[in-house]
Order: structure tokens, then sequence, then C-alpha cells
């Protein structure tokens, strides 16, 4: 099985799980079912490994998809030999198949196509032969109408000589391997952009020269968006007479006139065919890896966000700060619906802070508010100090909470849908009160891109990227698990099998019949089949249910399993959950059938001990400095909290409560060598920061974690 050899070579992964995982996949199975459902048949792969053969299953396709092409191509030329096709159908690698393509493409109008018709093919393969002594002698013999002198004719010939050396494999992967160590990136400011404003946060870049293959992949992005925006002109480029030579070493094996004539057809060769595209390749590489790292950071980043720890469903009065439009108040029950709206005016212009704290004081008492959220934009930390002067009759937490996105949500289609009869502020600030009670189920409602836990999303490849998030988000769904009776349809759609018209289907079935009683009743909704049942079934809660189970992570697959477990030990299912002792006793061995191993069974008994246990953390409550308010109160040799709040290859961003954020380089993250900057952070993690250095005129902050007790 080819695909499977394939896969294996890219992996190292065990042929049977391999193969057994390209079966379910072909059975239309999620990556979250096979790696929580079915790992007796994969050898227990998780999900990362589930994902790499999805992706490398993907490359083979489209490899044998394009051999198909070319294939066709070279029969309809009459050019097809069993050794060529033999060469094509082994080939592994896409580069190398264009590379064997490369001489029988159809190409346009060229210069060696132009000397071939005007006869001068013979006289290129004298001169390659390089056994004649006078060339110029022989050139003459090939004068006609289109070429009228010697010069004409050896100029042809040589461009036919030049396109034969360009059609060569082992010349092309040589110079491929000298760009791939030698190549270095120089890039030079354009001088009418010097002193454009914009062109400042690049100005590193206006004269800078760098080994392309030791260049971080964030720097190499950040000179490709300033050569987009006209402010470089990047070059690459390597020693070019050490390139010619290793061509030369490898074409000429004399030393006469023919071989003058081809020094001539390599120089151009190269400089005209070879360097231009093989240059541009290493580039279009390079970009390949660079956007394959941001994005990996940017998935990364995406994971700890939508795991964040949700406050729970408690009632929450949200604020959506502001000066002159004032803050937008939202009252929310604990299931997250709007229960009252308010703008209040705190601040300047109106300053009518003694109203504004009677108001929420009021709302408190009235709604039976139990944390305040506070977004973190215009206005957050003037709000918050607000909001801390205040005495309440109760305990109230509150929490400052990310608002990026938020402005993308309360303008889209979901947010008028959900809030048809308010505009965008209202939306905006519920967005924020349920961000703090449930970050993963607020925020798959925004575009990922839009969330602002990356680096140069809009210069990446946005197909990788979407394929790559929108993996990451359905892992996050699928691992907490999603409670069906109050699930949006932007949540449920993330469910394995379930995707946006079943998701729909669901809401309105609910809507239509009230909330459901069990897993089962499902089925019911319309268009909703076996299949898709399979698929989600185990990643829907239900509170409360008749079948406790309903609320777990069991699969009901496995429920009649669990009934013959529960009176083994004399007890019935209710009674065997959270029981560990019992649980503790029982053999698991005398439970596995063809179809069920030891690995599933101890993902159940580990279920059945702590039953839809939520893998997320809770909610901690978080302040900043109050006496730091904008970048002009800090000073060298400070110690301030912070949050987390972007992870990048080259370190961390950390929010210390004004509005630019500080930068914490990874030289500085920690008293030793750290190669990687999740294994010390993660987003949203609390910490404290020393400050290294402030430069205010490029609103830049530096900030250290090293030797901070």
């Amino acid at each position: 099985m080819q695909l499977l050899n394939f896969i294996k070579s890219q992996t190292n992964l065990p042929s049977k799980g391999i193969e057994n995982t390209i079966e379910l996949l072909n059975e239309d199975c999620t990556i979250p079912f096979i790696s929580r459902y079915r790992k007796e048949r994969t050898g227990n792969l998780d999900e990362v490994q589930i994902g790499d053969i999805v992706k490398f299953k993907a490359q083979f396709e489209e490899l044998e998809k394009r051999k198909i092409t070319i294939l066709k191509a070279l029969e309809e030329q009459d050019v097809l030999t069993f050794e060529l096709k033999q060469k094509i159908e082994t080939t592994t690698d896409l580069t190398t198949l264009e590379d064997i393509y490369l001489p029988f493409k159809k190409k346009r109008n060229t210069k060696a196509e132009t000397a071939r018709k005007n006869g001068l093919e013979p006289l290129a393969k004298i001169i390659m032969s390089q056994r004649a002594t006078d060339i110029e002698s022989i050139a003459l013999k090939y004068l006609n109408n289109e070429v009228e002198n010697e010069d004409a004719a050896l100029e042809g010939a040589r461009f036919i000589i030049a396109e034969w050396i360009n059609e060569r494999t082992d010349v092309r992967n040589n110079l491929r391997y000298q760009l791939e160590k030698f190549a270095t990136i120089n890039t030079k400011v354009v001088k009418t952009k010097i002193d454009d404003e914009k062109a400042q946060k690049f100005r590193d870049y206006f004269e800078w020269s760098e080994s392309l293959n030791r260049c971080p992949s964030h720097r190499f992005l950040a000179i490709l968006r300033a050569e987009k925006e006209g402010f470089i002109r990047l070059k690459v480029e390597i020693d070019d007479e050490r390139a010619i030579s290793k061509i030369e070493d490898r074409i000429i094996n004399s030393n006469n006139s023919c071989s003058k004539q081809i020094k001539l057809a390599i120089q151009d060769a190269y400089k005209r065919l070879l360097f231009p595209a093989l240059s541009n390749e290493i580039l279009n590489i390079s970009k390949e890896k660079a956007d394959e790292n941001a994005i990996q950071v940017f998935a990364k980043n995406l994971q700890q966000l939508l795991l964040g720890a949700p406050l729970g469903e408690k009632n929450i009065l949200a604020i959506d700060p502001g000066f002159r439009t004032g803050c937008k108040v939202v009252c929310l029950n604990a299931q997250g619906g709007l229960e009252y709206n308010e703008t209040i005016y705190p601040h300047a212009p109106k300053n009518d802070s003694i109203g504004a704290m009677k108001k929420i004081n009021s709302l408190v008492d009235a709604y039976k508010i139990e944390a305040i959220a506070i977004g973190n934009g215009t206005a957050s930390r003037e709000t918050e100090q607000l909001i801390r002067k205040m005495r309440f009759n109760k305990d109230v937490d509150v929490f400052v909470v990310s608002e990026a996105g938020a402005s993308i949500y309360s303008a889209s289609k979901i947010a008028r849908d959900e809030f048809p009869n308010y505009d965008v502020t209202v939306r905006g600030s519920v967005s924020i009160g349920r961000r703090l009670a449930d970050p993963l189920a607020e925020l798959v409602k925004i575009d990922a891109k839009s969330i602002g836990v990356g680096q140069y999303q809009h210069d990446v490849d946005q197909t990788k990227l979407k394929t790559s998030l929108d993996t990451v988000v359905e892992s996050c769904v699928n691992s907490v698990g999603v409670n069906i009776n109050t699930a949006s349809v932007s949540l449920l759609s993330y469910v394995s099998g379930i995707g946006p018209k079943l998701a729909e289907n669901i809401v309105n079935y609910r809507d239509e019949n009230g909330a459901f009683s069990s897993r089962n009743e499902i089925k019911k909704v319309p268009r909703l089949g076996d299949k898709a049942f399979e698929q989600g079934a185990g990643f829907l809660r239900l509170k409360n249910a008749k079948n406790p189970l309903d609320d777990s992570a069991v699969h009901p697959e496995s429920y009649a399993l669990i009934s013959k477990m529960a009176k083994d030990v004399n007890l019935n299912v209710a009674d065997l959950i959270g029981n560990k002792e019992k649980l503790q006793q029982i053999k698991l061995e005398n439970y596995c059938n063809q179809n069920i191993g030891l690995p599933t069974l101890k993902d159940i008994v580990k279920e059945l001990e702590k039953p839809g246990l939520d893998p997320r953390q809770t909610a901690k409550v978080f302040t900043f400095n109050q006496n730091i308010r904008t970048i002009n109160d800090l000073h060298e040799g400070q110690l301030l909290p912070g949050i987390v709040n972007n992870i990048t290859n080259f370190g961390c961003f950390v929010d210390i409560g004004i509005k630019e954020s500080g930068l914490v380089h990874v030289s500085n993250l920690a008293d030793k060598f750290v190669s990687d900057v999740t294994e010390i952070v993660s987003l949203h993690q609390q910490v404290i920061v020393k400050v290294l250095e402030v430069d205010v005129a490029r609103k830049r902050i530096q900030l250290s974690m090293k030797n901070i007790k």
C-alpha cells in the first residue's frame, strides 16, 4: 500500500495504527472520535499523531493527483517511456516530480525554442559533445535567413544548451543545496519611503543582511511584510562564482572552443533561468516554514486561550468601559442570559462617578451579582479603580477580561441573531461577561484570527491557518464537552460529527420541543443520522438526565458494558458512578472483547470516578498595580504583576494594566536557556515582571522574569 508506506516514512508510526486510522478516516470518523473512542484500533494514537496521518494522507493524495495529470500530458505528447513512467510513479515529493516533468513541459516562445525553429539544435548537440576543436567554422554551416552570422548561430545554440542545463535535475539539486546552506537575504530601504511613518516599525530592516537558514520565522515574516508594503527591497544572494564553478565541474570535460561556448551557456543558464527560479523557490520554502512556525505558535496560543479558566455559572455584571460614550453595563444570569442593560458615565467629560456607583450598587443587589467583568480596552483601569473603591453588601469578585475580537463578534450575524433588538455596544458587553463565565463557549463565535493571540496571522497561508485553527477549536470543544441544552449553534458546530447545519437543526429542535431528556433523543433531530450520533454523542452532555451516564464522556455504545460492571459489584449504575473504591476493585481484563480493550476500559473507569469533570482550571481574581496608569508611570527596576496576553517564538507579551503590553524576550524568561517559550509561560498566566527598559517615544517596554523571587 503506497499510502501506508508514504505516511510511515514521514511519521515512523506503527503500520497497523496508520492502516486502521486511514480506514476510520475513510469511514468519515473525526480526529476527536478516533483518538477518544477507537484506541484499540489505532494502537492508542493521540490527536497529534492522528492529525499527522491526516496531513500526510492529504499530501500523498495531492502528489498522486499531480502524477496522474503529468502522465496524461506525457501520453498526449507521445513521449512516455516505461522508464519515465516508473520514475514518476516512484517519486515521493512534488519538487522532484516537477523537475522530472520540466523538460517536457509546454513552454512559451522561449529563446531556446526560437533557436530550435531556426535549426540550431544540431549545433548545440555538437557543442555539448565537446569534441569539435573549431566550433566557429562549424557554426557557419547553420546560417540561414533567420541566422545571419556565426555569432548569431553560436548564441542560439547557447540558448538551447542553457535550457538543457536548466532542466538537469543534478544541477538544480546542487544549486538548491547551496541556496539552502549558504544563501543570505539582503534588504535595502526604498529611499522615497524612508520617512514614511508606517515604515518606522520596520526600520531595523532598512539595511539588513542575514543567513536565510538562520533567520527566525518571525523576523522573516516581518521582512516579507515590509517588502510587500513597499518599504524595502529584498534580494537573495549566494557566491555566484562558486555556484557557476560547481555547474562547470559537472558539465565541462574538455578545454577547447566547445568548452568556451558551454561556459557562456552556463553563465546564461545560471543568471537567466536557474538562479531566478530556484532563489524564488527557496524563498517560498522559507515562507512555508515560517508560516508553519507562526501557525503552530498561533495554534498553541489559541488552545490555551480557549481552555482558559471559566468562572462557571454565576450572575455576572459586565462593563464595556469608555470615556465620552460612557460605560455599557449589562447584567447576565447564571446561564448567560441578558437581564438588564444601561449606560453609565463615571468618567470625563461627564464625571458622574457618584451616580455610576449608586447604579452599580443597586444592580448588584437587584440581580444577585456574584462577579463583575470589566473589558480591558479604553478606560479599563479607571473603571476598575472605581469598582474596587466600592463596598458591596456581599462578596463580589472583580475581573479584567480581554476584549480582543469582541467588536468583531458584536457586529457579526451570530450576535445579531442572538440579540436582534440590541445594538453593538450591548452585544459587546454581553460578550465580555460571557467570556468570564465560559471563554470557550463565547470565543468559538469569533473568527479565530481576530482573537489576537498570534503574529502575522494575515501574512501566513490563510487556508493552512484556517485548517489548523479549526482543528484546535474542534479539539478544545470536544475535550471539554458541550451541554446540548444550553450550547449555541457556534459551539455545537464544532462537536465531532455535527457541523454547522446539524448544529442549527439541534437548536431549532430544542427551541420547538424543549430541553433534551436523553442522548438518545438527539436521534430525533432532523438529518442527524446514526453516523453523526456515533461521532458526536460522547461529547454531548445532559445535566440531570435520567441516565447519569448522559452527563459524562462515556460513549453510549459502552452503556451496556457499564451496566454489567455495576451488576457484577452489586450496584446500580448511579451508585457505581463516583464510587472510587468499587471502581478500583473491578478487574478490567474480564470485560475486554474484540472491540473494547484495556485503553478504553481505563478511560471509562477514570471518567466514572469523576464524570463530566471539566479539564480546565477555575478563574482566579487578579489585580494590577493601581499606581500604574500609563507608560509614563514606569521606571526601570519596578516589579509589577501582569498577565501573559500573547506568546511568540521570541518571547511573550505581558499586560501590566496599561495600553502598551511589555515584551519579555526569550533571553529574559528564566535563569536558564529557553528554546520553547511555552515551556515557561502559558497564555493568561499571572506573572510578576521586572521593568528593564522603557522607550516612551516608540511605546516599547522591555520586561524580565529572571531572578524574581
